[in-house]
C-alpha cells in the first residue's frame, strides 16, 4: 500500500502562519526542541552536521558522539552492503526528495522501524549543498500492522475448504507442516502422505539442481514475499504450470516462524499463452511469406506484359498467356489478403543493413556508456584484431545490443572495477565478448535470462529494477543479423560473459560491375526515357527492363544498392525504380546516398517493394520517394508513370 506523503517537521515549521516571519534562530531553536522525530542536516557526502533532540532520544547518540560521522551507521548492515545509503543521497540530489521506511539501528545496537524523508537543501542560488533529513520511528505501528496481518494470514489458512488453491504452511527448514482441501487436489497427496516431507519433491529435476526451492525461501526471507511460475510435480508424476506464492511469516518478536505457500493450477492459462504466441508466430509467418510471394509474382507479370507486346502469337499460346495473366492477377489479391491477415506485430523492428566494422560498433558502444562507467570509476578495455573485421548488419542496432551489455556489466560490477570487451574470430563467424566480474548469474537465471516474461534482475539484482531495454531484445536484433547471444558465469559474485556471435560480411556484399541488357529491335530512337532498375531479384529486374526496353526507353539494371549508384554514377536517368529491399543497404539508404552525392540530379526516384500497407506508402513519401509501386507492379499504373515522368 502507497502510503501518503507526510509534511515534514521542516516544512510545517516554514509554513506555519505566523506574523511576523520565523527568525533564523527562532526556526532552529524550533527544530531543536522537536523530541518526537530525529532531524539533522547531512553534507553532500552524508556526513552529519547538525542533531536535534528527537535525534537523541530515537537514535541514542549525543551530538558530540554523532556530528561528523556518516549516516550509514543508521543502517543495517546488509543495506550498507547493499549500498543503501548511498542510493537514498543519489536519489534525493536527482529530484530533491527521497522518503523510504525500513530497518534502522540505534546507538545500543537494537533496530527500529523508521519512515525517512530525505530533501535536498540548497543555496540562495539554487546549488545543492547538502541534505535536511527527518527520521519517524514507527515501530509500534509497524508491530500492530504484522501482528493485524499474521492474525488474518492464520485465518485464511484456517479456510480448509477451498480447492482451487493448494493452501499449506512450512517450518523454517522448508518441510510441509499443514495441508488443505486445494493442495489434496491439485498436487494428489493426503495430508497423510505429504506431512514432514520437503516440499522440494514438487520440483522437477532441473529446478532442483539450480538450488530453486533453497533460492526461492531465501528470497522470501529477504524481501518478506516471492512469485514465481514454473512446472511443478504431481504425485503422479505428471507436470502442471503453477503460480506460487511464498509469504515468510514472523511472530511479534520478528522470529521467523515459517512460510504460507499457495499454488494455483496455471496449466489451462499455460495452454492459452502457448496458443496466442503460436497465433502470433503465424500471423507473423503469413505476413513473411505474402511478402516473399510478391517478388515471384513481379517477374511473372512482367514476362507477360512483354508477351502481351507481341502481336503475332498464335492463338493457343495468346489463351495460355491470358490465362496466366487472369490467375496471376488472383494470386495477387489473395496475397493482398494475406497481408492484411497478417500485418506486421507491433515493435517490429527495421534493419537497415551496411557493411560495418567491428571495432566501429565497440568504439561506439564504449563512448555512449563513458557516463555510466566514469561515475562508477570503471574502465572499459578492448581486445580487438589486428586486421578489421566486417559484418552485414545495422550498425545503430549492433551498437543498441552491445551498448546494453556494457551498461548491464557495469551496474553490476564493483567501483573501480575493469570490464573487458573481446573480439575474437573464428572459422565462420566472430565473437563478441562482454566480461566483468561483478555479482554473476545463478544458474536458474542463465536457463531464462533471455525469455520474453522473465524479470532478468530478478537472478541478477534482486530488488532493482530491470535493465531497461532488455535482453530479450537484444537476442532479437543479433538473431535478425543471423547471429546469436548466450550468457555463461561461474555463479553469484563470479562474474559474467555475455557472447555475441555475428556472421563476416561475404564478398558479394561488395559493389559489383553493372550489367547492360542487349538493346532490342524495338527500342526506340530518342524518344524514351532512360531508366535505371535496381532490384536484388534478377529474374524481376530484367524482366522488367526488357518490358520497359521494348517501350521504347533506354533501361540499365543493378541487383544491389551500391552497384545502382554506380551505375547512375556514368549514367544519368530520368526515373529510378527502386527495390527496398536490397542486400548490401535497402532503399531508403540508397536514395539518401543518392542525395548525399547528387545523383538524383531531376530524376524521378520511385520505390518498389512487397510492402503495400498505407504506413508502407507513408514512410516511402516521407522518405522522399515520388510514388510507390507495389509488387507485381500494375501495368495501367507503370504506363501512367512513364507518360508522367516523360511529361515532366
Amino acid at each position: 500500500m502507497t502510503r501518503p506523503k507526510a509534511d515534514s517537521p521542516l516544512d510545517l515549521a516554514r509554513h506555519a502562519p505566523s506574523e511576523p516571519a520565523m527568525s533564523e534562530p527562532q526556526y532552529h531553536a524550533l527544530v531543536d526542541a522537536i523530541e518526537d522525530c530525529a532531524i539533522f542536516m547531512l553534507d553532500l557526502s552524508g556526513r552529519i552536521t547538525s542533531w536535534n533532540k528527537g535525534a537523541r532520544k530515537i537514535k541514542g547518540y549525543e551530538a558530540h558522539e554523532i556530528i561528523g560521522q556518516h549516516l550509514s551507521r543508521f543502517y543495517t548492515a546488509e543495506s550498507v552492503a547493499r549500498g543503501w545509503p548511498e542510493y537514498e543521497l543519489k536519489q534525493a540530489y536527482a529530484t530533491g526528495r527521497f522518503e523510504d521506511e525500513g530497518w534502522r539501528v540505534r546507538k545500543d545496537g537494537t533496530l527500529f522501524w523508521a519512515n525517512v524523508v530525505i530533501t535536498a537543501a540548497r543555496n540562495t542560488q539554487g546549488e545543492i549543498i547538502g541534505y535536511a533529513k527527518y527520521t519517524r520511528d514507527l515501530t509500534a505501528k509497524r508491530a500492530e500492522e504484522e501482528k493485524l496481518r499474521l492474525s488474518e494470514e492464520r485465518f485464511r489458512l484456517l479456510v480448509e475448504s477451498v480447492s482451487d488453491y493448494a493452501i499449506f504452511m512450512l517450518d523454517p527448514a522448508g518441510h510441509i507442516a499443514s495441508w488443505n482441501t486445494g493442495a489434496m487436489r491439485i498436487k494428489g497427496y493426503q495430508p497423510s502422505e505429504i506431512l514432514g516431507k520437503h516440499f522440494s519433491m514438487f520440483y522437477c529435476p532441473e529446478d532442483l539442481e539450480a538450488n530453486l526451492p533453497e533460492i526461492e525461501l531465501q528470497t522470501a526471507i529477504r524481501t518478506g514475499r516471492v512469485e514465481s511460475e514454473g512446472w511443478r510435480v504431481r504425485k503422479d508424476g505428471s507436470l502442471f504450470w503453477a503460480n506460487v506464492v511464498i509469504n515468510a511469516v514472523y511472530d511479534e518478536h520478528r522470529v521467523l516462524r515459517g512460510f504460507a505457500k499457495v499454488t494455483r493450477d496455471m496449466s489451462d492459462r499455460k495452454r492459452l499463452d502457448q496458443l496466442e504466441v503460436s497465433s502470433r508466430r503465424i500471423s507473423e509467418f503469413l505476413a513473411t511469406l505474402a511478402h516473399e510471394l510478391r517478388n515471384p509474382l513481379a517477374p511473372v507479370r512482367n514476362a507477360i506484359g512483354v508477351m502481351q507486346m507481341e502481336s503475332d502469337v498464335p492463338e493457343r499460346i495468346a489463351a495460355c498467356r491470358d490465362i496466366i495473366d487472369r490467375q496471376t492477377s488472383h494470386l495477387g489479391r489473395l496475397v493482398d489478403d494475406l497481408l492484411d491477415m497478417g500485418r506486421i506485430t507491433t515493435g517490429k523492428i527495421d534493419l537497415r543493413m551496411t557493411r560495418v566494422d567491428v571495432s566501429e560498433i565497440v568504439a561506439r558502444s564504449i563512448e555512449l556508456v563513458h557516463p555510466f562507467t566514469d561515475e562508477r570509476a570503471q574502465n572499459v578495455v578492448t581486445k580487438l584484431p589486428s586486421e578489421p573485421v566486417h559484418v552485414m548488419g545495422d550498425i545503430t542496432r549492433l551498437v543498441q545490443v552491445v551498448q546494453n551489455l556494457l551498461n548491464n556489466a557495469s551496474k553490476f560490477s564493483p567501483r573501480a572495477s575493469t570490464i573487458r570487451v573481446e573480439v575474437e574470430r573464428e572459422a565462420t563467424a566472430l565473437l563478441l565478448k562482454v566480461i566483468d566480474k561483478g555479482r554473476g548469474i545463478s544458474q536458474k537465471g542463465l536457463t531464462s535470462i533471455f525469455d520474453l516474461f522473465v524479470q532478468e534482475d530478478h537472478y541478477l539484482n534482486p530488488g532493482e529494477a530491470g535493465l531497461g531495454i532488455g535482453l530479450t531484445l537484444c537476442r532479437s536484433i543479433v538473431e535478425m543479423h543471423g547471429g546469436s547471444i548466450s550468457a555463461a558465469s561461474a555463479g553469484p559474485n563470479q562474474g559474467s560473459t555475455f557472447v555475441v556471435r555475428l556472421p563476416y560480411a561475404s564478398d558479394h556484399d561488395a559493389p559489383r560491375p553493372h550489367r547492360v541488357l542487349a538493346q532490342t529491335a524495338t527500342l526506340g530512337t530518342g524518344g524514351g526515357l532512360r531508366i535505371v532498375v535496381i532490384d536484388d531479384n534478377q529474374d524481376s529486374a530484367d524482366s522488367l527492363a526488357l518490358l520497359l526496353q521494348m517501350k521504347g526507353h533506354d533501361v540499365r539494371t543493378a541487383y544491389h544498392g551500391k552497384e545502382g549508384l554506380d551505375v547512375i554514377r556514368h549514367f544519368p536517368p530520368q526515373l529510378i525504380l527502386l527495390d527496398l529491399a536490397l542486400p548490401d543497404m535497402d532503399g531508403h539508404a540508397v536514395l539518401r546516398a543518392l542525395r548525399s552525392q547528387r545523383l538524383i540530379g531531376r530524376a524521378t526516384v520511385v520505390a518498389m517493394t512487397g510492402f503495400g500497407q498505407d504506413s508502407d506508402k507513408e514512410r516511402s513519401a516521407q522518405a522522399g520517394f515520388d510514388a510507390h509501386l507495389v509488387k507485381p507492379v500494375d501495368f495501367d499504373v507503370l504506363d501512367r508513370l512513364l507518360e508522367e515522368v516523360a511529361k515532366r
